[in-house]
């Protein structure tokens, strides 16, 4: 597989938690709203490898990520990004934890935080 190389001062290269997309403040907002433990962000839930969740709950082995791009041909519907995607998440399931992958329709109906809630409560 290769790895994509991130430019010196890149947030995600450096550790940093990347800004959040309109979709992620979104998604954010609601987990707030819902009084939902804090998720961790850009959390790095394979080391050594890079790969990092948009929002994580490690203590209950939950990942949520918020996939953008997903009608306008993004990285993560197109050839490469999609397989880089797969072997990413089916290495996360295979590690114990639960992915949620939501859309932004997901986002604004409000299924994705339900998603969320049952998986915290542990409705696997």
């Amino acid at each position: 597989m290769g790895r994509s190389v991130r430019p010196p001062g890149d947030p995600a290269a450096e550790g940093v938690a990347a800004p959040l997309s309109q979709l992620e403040r979104d998604m954010a907002a609601q987990i707030h709203l819902a009084g939902l433990p804090p998720p961790e962000r850009e959390y790095r839930f394979a080391p050594p490898r890079r790969w990092r969740a948009d929002f994580a709950w490690p203590d209950d082995g939950v990942l949520l990520e918020v996939e953008g791009g997903v009608h306008r041909q993004g990285r993560h519907t197109r050839g490469a990004g999609f397989e880089a995607d797969c072997e990413k998440y089916n290495s996360a399931e295979l590690g114990g934890w639960t992915v949620l992958r939501v859309t932004a329709k997901h986002v604004r109906s409000g299924e994705a935080l339900a998603w969320v809630e049952r998986a915290l409560e542990g409705d696997r």
